[in-house]
């Protein structure tokens, strides 16, 4: 149901109540009300995560924001938006505030909820997340593992400018790894797929680590 029907929903369940007495309306209107401000909590919190993105200034609310919708979406027992907010939990300490260490075991426990869910969406964007810590850890096996699962979840989604993003990883991890004939070749690969959905920051980021095809992963890894 949209935003809006859930909302008139509530005013039919309270007209119910005062008319009729049944009281289990207003528990049911409670519930409506609790997973429309879980969806606008994750909205406006995806939204100060993009104004980051673009001006690197941190805005308090957007953690406060994911921690609202993620206690709404488990005590509502949805485990997909639990997933999910847990997920961008995670991104907000990893990406904004530098924090491995706090957002790893966040994005580790919405890859698994998101897996017992079947959250396929969420489940690549962990794994992407979780592949970026252990490429700045130094683990580049695992994190080759990880950005190419997610590669290929996001591919099979269609998810063409998320996939070209994963690549961007990929080409530093293998130039990092010396295998820089597997680099160039991730890196046509990106820029053609990147341009075909006219993702035109993901066509920098490509070009960008054309130009620093030894250096490891840095500023280019963002929420994407």
């Amino acid at each position: 149901m949209a935003v809006d029907g859930r909302i008139e929903h509530t005013r039919l369940l309270y007209e119910r109540t005062i008319f009729t007495g049944d009281a289990g309306a207003l528990a049911e209107a409670d519930r409506e009300l609790d997973q429309v401000e879980a969806d606008l909590a994750m909205a406006r919190g995806r939204i100060l995560h993009g104004r980051f993105l673009e001006g690197g200034r941190e805005d308090p609310l957007e953690l406060t924001l994911f921690e609202r919708a993620t206690q709404l979406y488990r005590m509502l027992g949805d485990a997909t938006g639990e997933a999910e907010s847990l997920f961008w939990v995670g991104c907000f300490h990893q990406v904004v505030r530098g924090d491995a260490g706090t957002a790893v075991p966040l994005l580790e426990q919405a890859y698994h909820l998101a897996t017992r869910a079947g959250d396929r969406r969420t489940q690549a964007e962990a794994l992407r997340h979780l592949g970026i810590a252990d490429h700045f850890a130094g683990r580049l096996d695992a994190a080759r593992e990880r950005l190419e699962e997610s590669l290929r979840v996001r591919r099979e989604l269609g998810l063409s400018a998320g996939a070209a993003a994963n690549q961007v990883g990929l080409i530093y991890i293998a130039a990092a790894q010396g295998r820089h004939g597997d680099a160039l070749a991730l890196a046509e690969e990106a820029y053609a797929t990147a341009e075909s959905c006219g993702a035109e920051r993901v066509m920098r980021q490509v070009e960008e680590a054309r130009a620093q095809m030894v250096t490891p992963a840095g500023d280019h890894e963002d929420r994407q």
